[in-house]
């Protein structure tokens, strides 16, 4: 049974969503790629605690890692492109190219680009952290402002 509550940040409203518990969607608004809202379920902030806590920990620059369970849908290379991004440090960033060749797959970046596109866990799943071949800005489903603005956020609290 899905869940779901709305919490506020400083990239604006985030939409927190839950699968019999478990956090499996963060959704900014105005992002690419979003769920119609009525995938969303019932509102309920009661499974959101421990999501809700290390997010506002994170930006307060006191959380660099999170912990909080999740559930995430997709395909199994989906999957295993989320799990990559979730191994980008704080604070660092990847190349698409980077990821596929973590992936043992070198030609595979626009893949790992679109796979990055469609996670459905934003900033805890750090889409943020990838950025094109010339170290640019690339797409962003949140937009690439906020994707400039959590980077700059990340480098600056990491050099404290």
């Amino acid at each position: 049974m899905k869940q779901h509550t709305v919490i506020d940040s400083p990239y604006g409203p985030l939409t927190l969503v839950a699968d019999d518990g478990v956090l499996c969607g963060l959704y900014m608004s105005g992002q690419r790629h979003r769920p119609p809202e009525e995938s969303f379920g019932a509102p309920d902030d009661t499974p959101f605690g421990e999501a809700e806590e290390q997010l506002a920990a994170y930006f307060a620059g006191e959380l660099k890692e999170f912990t909080v369970r999740l559930r995430l849908h997709g395909t199994p290379f989906q999957r295993r492109v989320w799990e990559q991004l979730a191994r980008i440090p704080y604070g660092e960033t990847r190349t698409y190219g980077e990821l596929a060749d973590a992936l043992g797959n070198p030609k595979a970046s626009r893949a790992v680009g679109l796979a990055n596109g469609r996670n459905p866990v934003g900033i805890i799943v750090p889409c943020h952290r990838v950025i094109g071949a010339s170290g640019g800005l690339t797409g962003y489903g949140g937009g690439l402002d906020r994707k400039r603005r959590l980077l700059d956020f990340e480098r600056g609290a990491a050099l404290l």
